[in-house]
């Protein structure tokens, strides 16, 4: 079973990264070999991935979507166990940096948090097998193909599994809009922990909520009294790693 990737920056990070099976990568003709297309191309040369150049319009058909010229046809995405994401932060000699998101639904919300967790430093994220956007080639897309960098755990039961993480020393910290919520810029985010972001119209379940050590909040002073969740999640991790930097 294969799946159609597109978009420059998505195939080039799938070939980077080298995680998923690559079966073709299809190129448009007239497209120049430059930039990133030139990388592509001497990518698939070194990986022995075959390359096809094919008309415009047949990957206008296949894609249903804008290519940018390039599309590559891969394997599904490699969900790890969450025991691999602890693994790959003890491997490196650091605090556990995970990050959770209960039941979030939105391709673009779900991307950018990835693009986010990828450059901040996030060992991994932890998503719900059901009721949860996955990853997609759309996600893919949003993402910019930071998430075939990223190792991605599903678990049956979110709440439980941060349950689990408390008796492993994790700090389980909620990122929320809530009366109880701290200021995060008032708390000590160089430590051990996963961040947990609820979905986009609900917020995080009571179950989930419930195993948060504390919660963070996001002071604004503008007209509008909440934040996009990608934003408001994107904010908080950067001040963890900025933590984590300066710790």
């Amino acid at each position: 079973m294969a799946e159609l990737l597109v978009g420059r920056n998505p195939v080039r990070e799938v070939l980077r990264a080298g995680r998923r099976r690559v079966e073709e990568v299809l190129l448009a003709r007239g497209v120049q070999e430059k930039g990133i297309i030139a990388q592509i191309v001497q990518l698939c040369r070194e990986r022995g991935i075959p390359l096809r150049r094919v008309e415009r319009q047949q990957l206008d058909q296949r894609a249903k979507e804008k290519h940018q010229g390039v599309a590559a046809l891969v394997s599904f995405y490699p969900y790890v166990d969450l025991a691999a994401i602890l693994a790959l932060a003890q491997e490196r000699g650091e605090l556990p940096f995970l990050l959770a998101l209960d039941s979030l639904q939105d391709p673009q919300n779900f991307g950018s948090l990835l693009r986010t967790a990828e450059a901040v430093g996030v060992h991994g994220v932890i998503l719900p097998t059901r009721r949860s956007v996955q990853v997609t080639p759309a996600v893919v897309r949003a993402s910019a193909g930071a998430v075939e960098h990223l190792l991605i755990a599903r678990v049956t039961n979110l709440a439980r599994t941060l349950a689990g993480l408390k008796r492993q020393g994790i700090w389980v910290v909620g990122i929320e809009d809530h009366p109880q919520a701290q200021d995060y810029r008032q708390v000590e985010l160089d430590l051990a922990a996963v961040f947990v972001l609820g979905s986009e119209g609900q917020g995080m379940r009571r179950l989930v909520a419930e195993q948060c050590d504390w919660l963070l909040r996001i002071p604004m002073r503008g007209r509008i009294n909440s934040l996009n969740v990608a934003v408001a999640g994107s904010i908080v991790l950067y001040r963890a790693f900025e933590a984590r930097e300066e710790g």
